[in-house]
């Protein structure tokens, strides 16, 4: 029996691409866009595409170019051919490729397919309210000029762009994710391929590289599903001219909602997937949640990897329907991959952040370097980005001249009542003659719980503060222990002052 999704194509011919436009920070559509591809494209052993549409020059930033191979290259998600790979269809970048859109536009030309139009936007908006019509775009006037019509527009020294003729009738596809899709093509008027100074639009560029890199199969955010039937008129077109092979399959997977059920925009704070890389997310915990986006790999789990996420994914399993971007869920499940890692692995993601919160030198010292390998135990199952392991140690390697205790903890536990509990500590610690979790825990239980008659959570809050300078924080009296007999009365004194 045929695949559905393959038709007569074996597993390995499948090719499929990412083609973002360098013009902005990265944001999460784009992330889920390039994860669904790249599962597809490992699911059946197939080549996984990444190109560059860079032909929006007034937009285009090397900055952002930059940030999207970072991001590509943090998450994971490794293409097969592209910038700093190479590969047989290249180059990967379309502002490289100007030759190829000029030699397939003078094809087209000569089979017919398109024809310079002299209108002005204006014009346009005039015939259009003149005739009481109601389809936007363009009204095909200057389809059939005549070369009187033609010899008045350049005496008038108007300029033209090039506009492809849609075909008459309806045009069907079966979209991956959507089933089967018609449009009247009365409705979808004809398009331009090219600017005025001769520039290719995305209209012309997209299709042109897909086709001449041979890409069996467009996985693309439902926003561009409007645009589909010019694309699949153009490769229809492109076919007969001998530049593709094939049209490829389309899927158009979910928008992504943000708060209010709003479309998520880039102008949203959560959208920028820097923003999470910047926040100690893992790559992996944040893929997974972006593979909830519009897929599930069972109803009743969550948490996965990517190798099992590309043993599983179906494109067919897609929900056509809005996804809504959950930030406490992200987050959790963020949590959930943290608590899969080592105490090692962890240690070694956390150095970074370390690094750039000033915590431990750059290199890290040896002396550093032991204290994090007996601290980072402490806090191994408690936090759930890497960003929050610099607030969670930074007590324990910072100078104590430098030493400061959060504002809003100090007022609300180290009143005079903390301030008694703290010198209470103080009296009782001082005498050991052994530094340890173990004795500096029975010391302070004896004191505070047994004979002041305490609460632990009253008992031991202040001298959290004292300590750590926070109310959340590591083990107390593991956290003691570290810090060492000597700091660890200095940080009590200090607060009694």
């Amino acid at each position: 029996m045929t695949n559905p999704v393959l038709g007569d194509l074996l597993p390995e011919q499948v090719r499929v691409r990412m083609a973002p436009s360098p013009t902005g920070s990265p944001h999460v559509g784009l992330a889920r866009t390039a994860l669904y591809n790249w599962a597809f494209a490992r699911h059946f052993g197939g080549t996984f595409v990444f190109r560059i549409e860079d032909t929006d020059k007034a937009r285009n930033t090397v900055e952002s170019y930059e940030s999207l191979l970072d991001l590509m290259q943090w998450l994971g998600l490794d293409w097969d051919e592209g910038p700093l790979k190479g590969g047989d269809f290249g180059p990967y970048r379309q502002s490289e490729r100007s030759d190829i859109y000029v030699d397939v536009l003078a094809k087209l030309r000569e089979h017919g397919s398109t024809y310079d139009c002299y209108c002005t936007n204006e014009e346009v908006d005039a015939r259009r309210k003149a005739s009481g019509s109601k389809v936007m775009g363009y009204d095909g006037f200057c389809r059939e000029l005549t070369e009187e019509q033609v010899a008045a527009f350049k005496a008038d020294d108007r300029s033209s762009v090039v506009r492809f003729r849609m075909p008459d009738g309806e045009i069907t596809f079966d979209d991956l994710v959507r089933g089967d899709i018609t449009f009247d093509s009365q409705f979808v008027p004809d398009f331009a391929l090219a600017r005025a100074n001769g520039d290719p639009l995305y209209t012309l560029v997209a299709p042109v590289d897909d086709a001449l890199m041979k890409i069996t199969h467009v996985l693309r955010g439902e926003d561009l599903l409007s645009s589909t039937p010019r694309q699949v008129a153009l490769f229809d077109a492109l076919k007969e001219i001998g530049v593709a092979d094939r049209t490829p399959r389309f899927g158009h997977l979910p928008y992504v909602m943000g708060e209010g059920n709003k479309k998520l925009s880039k102008r949203d704070p959560e959208a920028h997937m820097e923003l999470y890389r910047d926040q100690g997310f893992l790559p992996e915990g944040l893929l997974n949640y972006v593979a909830l986006l519009g897929w599930a790999i069972a109803a009743d789990r969550d948490i996965f990897s990517l190798e099992e996420m590309v043993e599983a994914f179906e494109i067919g399993d897609v929900n056509p329907n809005p996804a809504r971007f959950d930030l406490k869920k992200c987050e959790a499940i963020n949590g959930s991959h943290m608590r899969l890692l080592s105490i090692e692995d962890i240690t070694h993601r956390s150095i970074p952040f370390l690094k750039k919160a000033g915590v431990v030198s750059d290199p890290v010292s040896d002396a550093d370097a032991r204290l994090l390998e007996l601290a980072m135990p402490l806090v191994g199952e408690r936090i759930n980005k890497l960003a929050e392991v610099p607030e969670m140690l930074g007590f324990l390697f910072v100078d104590e001249a430098d030493f400061t205790r959060d504002e809003a903890d100090v007022a609300k536990l180290l009143d005079d009542g903390g301030l008694a509990i703290v010198q209470a500590s103080y009296d009782v610690l001082s005498p050991l003659s052994t530094w340890s979790t173990a004795t500096i825990e029975e010391a302070l239980r004896a004191k505070l719980i047994d004979e002041l008659g305490l609460k632990p959570r009253v008992a031991f809050g202040p001298v959290r503060v004292a300590i750590t300078g926070k109310r959340i924080s590591p083990p107390l009296f593991e956290s003691l222990e570290l810090l060492g007999r000597e700091r660890g009365l200095a940080r009590l004194q200090s607060a009694l002052a």
